[in-house]
């Protein structure tokens, strides 16, 4: 998935560029000023926009939010309703400015599922949000607290050598996990299995 970073600073578009470089499932378009982002997603054609963008929505953003491709939004935004209440088709993720890497890796990833992704700190904005989800507990029969951690870790990006040095276990037994993870989730590949588990409460942002 080619992503196209889009930031008012170069400190911000750096930053966002080795988040970025954290997933091998990721590589990067390039990056750009939201003041030129119409022109650079013309010219690359990124399968997703990570737009960080501060304050009211221009006029110049809508639009591109409207027409443009999948988009992840990073805001200093508090109403996020308003923001979903936009009259827009690519974007497909709100997350605070503050976000962590891993957040916004399993953002991109959900919203390339056609997934919507709220990120639960600004749940308060909506009007039917509810106290913030906590992470489930296990039932029986479903993935064991090891699988959901390699679960969260596909969720990053993560190729089966880095799960296995971070979990201090073998390639073998890592796709032994993953193995056992698609059979429980009844899927076929990386992708579904992050938004079967997103669906299911299994990965929190």
């Amino acid at each position: 998935m080619r992503i196209l970073i889009a930031a008012e600073t170069a400190v911000a578009r750096a930053g966002l560029e080795a988040v970025i470089a954290q997933s091998p499932a990721f590589s990067l378009a390039g990056s750009a000023d939201p003041a030129v982002l119409a022109e650079r997603i013309r010219e690359l054609q990124p399968d997703v926009v990570l737009l960080e963008h501060r304050g009211a929505m221009e006029d110049a953003i809508e639009p591109l939010l409207a027409s443009g491709p999948i988009s992840v939004l990073l805001t200093d935004r508090e109403d996020a309703a308003a923001i979903l209440a936009l009259p827009h088709s690519g974007l497909r993720a709100v997350l605070p400015l503050d976000a962590a890497a891993h957040e916004i890796l399993a953002a991109i990833a959900a919203a390339m599922e056609g997934l919507i992704v709220l990120h639960r700190d600004l749940l308060a904005s909506l009007p039917i949000a509810g106290p913030a989800p906590q992470t489930p507990a296990t039932p029986d029969g479903s993935l064991t607290p090891r699988e959901i951690e390699v679960l969260r870790m596909l969720a990053e990006g993560l190729a089966n050598k880095n799960i296995a040095w971070k979990l201090g276990i073998s390639e073998h037994t890592v796709k032994f996990h993953i193995t056992s993870i698609f059979t429980k989730l009844n899927v076929s590949s990386r992708a579904e299995a992050v938004a079967t588990g997103m669906r299911r409460g299994l990965i929190l942002l």
